[in-house]
């Protein structure tokens, strides 16, 4: 059966980019594991999928994807809470608090400080 391994999103100030995603998803035991030559970076752990904050390869300016949004998966709503909690103090804007979306469905999300809309959830 296929799953999602990677998800990007553009920047148009790395350097605040990469210091927000250095320290949002070093909370969650991921880490820094490649420079892109777009002068981005790409994030792993083990175990983990990939994450990726990138200059957009054509080389236009990155923009935010109307309708498109990255998720992480969490096993506790507490590590939910934990992860949209230090989005808030890194500088992202709110876009839905922490919360139960529908039976079973434990949903927060944010976007980082290019707009890019993200999550943390827990199922079940």
């Amino acid at each position: 059966m296929g799953r999602v391994s990677y998800f990007t999103v553009g920047s148009r100030d790395l350097e605040r980019a990469k210091a927000f995603y250095d320290a949002l998803l070093g909370s969650i035991g991921m880490r820094g594991v490649m420079e892109h030559p777009t002068g981005g970076r790409l994030y792993g752990g083990k175990g983990m999928g990939m994450f990726g904050v990138l200059g957009p390869y054509d080389g236009q300016p990155a923009t935010v994807g109307n309708g498109s949004m990255g998720g992480f998966s969490f096993e506790t709503t507490e590590e939910v809470d934990a992860f949209h909690a230090k989005a808030m103090e890194l500088g992202a804007a709110d876009e839905g608090a922490p919360g139960v979306r529908l039976p079973g469905a434990y949903f927060a999300y944010f976007r980082d400080p290019d707009g890019n809309k993200l999550c943390g959830y827990k199922l079940g």
